[in-house]
């Protein structure tokens, strides 16, 4: 008679580790797109004080030809453009949703445990 096959049940060292592994690999993606952002960030702010240096100096020209208007006006739109670009991408959903959802969670408790407060009082 042969002894019953035990089934071995992974540690929970062993079934965590492929989790860890995942999340590993999921903040150092965030990383790179963070470093990615930064650098572009870093870009996009030397490009814009470049452009306001440019937009100044064409501002003080006391010769304003119809040339100089087309370039300051394609100037002022680009920097609009690009401070655009700058404010978007430094909040997106993603940076915002789990503090989001935790004052929404906690505001509704707060009110819920307020209700409660009052009704037993009055």
């Amino acid at each position: 008679m042969k002894p019953p096959k035990k089934l071995t049940q992974p540690s929970a060292a062993e079934s965590q580790e492929p989790d860890f592994e995942q999340e590993l690999e999921e903040v150092e993606r965030s990383l790179l797109l963070l470093k990615e952002r930064y650098a572009q960030v870093q870009q996009d702010q030397q490009q814009q004080a470049q452009w306001q240096q440019e937009l100044k100096h064409l501002k003080q020209n006391q010769h304003q030809t119809p040339e100089l208007k087309a370039e300051l006006k394609r100037l002022e739109k680009q920097l609009e453009i690009l401070e655009i670009n700058l404010e978007s991408q430094l909040f997106s959903w993603n940076t915002i949703k789990r503090p989001f959802w935790q004052a929404v969670r906690f505001g509704g408790l707060g009110i819920i445990i307020g209700w409660i407060l009052k009704s037993c009082e009055g």
